[in-house]
């Protein structure tokens, strides 16, 4: 029997959103006729808009008050299956508060809090490496039976910040911050950067980091919201990032460019599809400590390497455009 209605749970981040895109879609395309909602933090909603693989957007807030009371009204709707992506305790819990016969996560070994596989009516093992291909693993044993692996993401919009808007011409965008401190490249490597390249080298960062974008000397700071960010994406000539959520929506959006690594595993977390070249320091450590300070494998790599191999990236997507 097909679902009817079916509801996913990733509420957060902005990186793991995207990487749950095709998953999504999916589920959706191989159940044409059924109803698929969404639930996800209200700051990462704009990922969806316009998703044609989704019928409902539904932003939940942090807090217990805001879950139970998103719980309790979709628990009315009803669903027929139920698939937690987030994988931790948080998520499991409101997928259970909600009920389903059919409660699909990732099992003992793969989900990323244990307790949470003890909510689900069904684990899926995955032996996967990487995040998009895992999260399909969990839609197929969820019975999607057509696997995409397309990223359907809005157009975005300009947005004119305080420095101005973007260049008119070509650039090179960026976006220097990530989740912690071992995966940052310090702020004097995106000054030194900006000197090596040949375009004009715009730093993006969300309200409320224009101080740290002001250190990066050399090159124009691009403050914006998600419509913004992935407005500029589209427009760059190519991207620079670290393993964040920038780095992946360029990635979903095909863009050449170099993604900077240290203690996380690319092959796991890497930009997807094969559009952007990585650079990481033979035999770096992996780990996923959320220390404050950069790793030192991410500070291996050099200003003059992500410019070298920003300019073979752009030089294979050029050839391949003339293909």
């Amino acid at each position: 029997m097909q679902p009817a209605r079916i509801l996913v749970i990733r509420m957060s981040s902005m990186g793991d959103v995207i990487h749950t895109l095709p998953a999504a879609a999916s589920l959706k395309h191989s159940f044409p006729h059924s109803h698929v909602s969404w639930i996800v933090r209200p700051k990462w909603a704009p990922l969806l808009a316009g998703n044609p693989y989704l019928d409902e957007i539904i932003p939940l807030e942090r807090s217990l008050k805001s879950s139970l009371a998103c719980a309790r009204r979709l628990h009315v709707q009803g669903f027929d299956l139920i698939v937690d992506f987030q994988g931790l305790v948080q998520s499991a819990l409101i997928g259970a508060a909600i009920r389903s016969e059919k409660f699909v996560g990732f099992d003992r070994k793969s989900v990323r809090e244990l307790p949470a596989a003890l909510f689900y009516s069904s684990g899926i093992e995955t032996r996967s490496n990487h995040v998009v291909d895992r999260n399909l693993d969990l839609a197929a044993g969820a019975g999607a039976q057509n696997l995409l692996r397309v990223f359907p993401l809005p157009a975005g919009a300009p947005e004119c910040s305080d420095q101005g808007p973007l260049p008119e011409g070509p650039f090179i965008l960026a976006n220097p911050f990530a989740g912690w401190g071992s995966k940052q490249w310090p702020m004097d490597r995106w000054a030194a950067l900006a000197g090596l390249l040949p375009l004009p080298l715009v730093v993006n960062g969300p309200p409320g980091t224009e101080p740290q974008l002001a250190e990066i000397r050399g090159a124009r700071a691009y403050v914006s919201g998600i419509d913004g960010l992935i407005h500029a994406t589209r427009r760059a000539q190519g991207v620079v990032g670290v393993d964040s959520g920038p780095l992946h929506l360029a990635a979903a959006l095909g863009k050449p460019g170099v993604g900077i690594f240290g203690p996380t595993d690319p092959a796991r977390n890497g930009p997807y599809g094969g559009t952007l070249l990585v650079l990481r320091k033979d035999g770096a450590v992996t780990d996923y400590r959320r220390t404050p300070d950069p790793a030192e494998s991410i500070l291996a790599i050099t200003p003059r390497m992500v410019a070298d191999a920003l300019n073979v990236s752009l030089s294979g997507a050029v050839e391949r455009h003339s293909a």
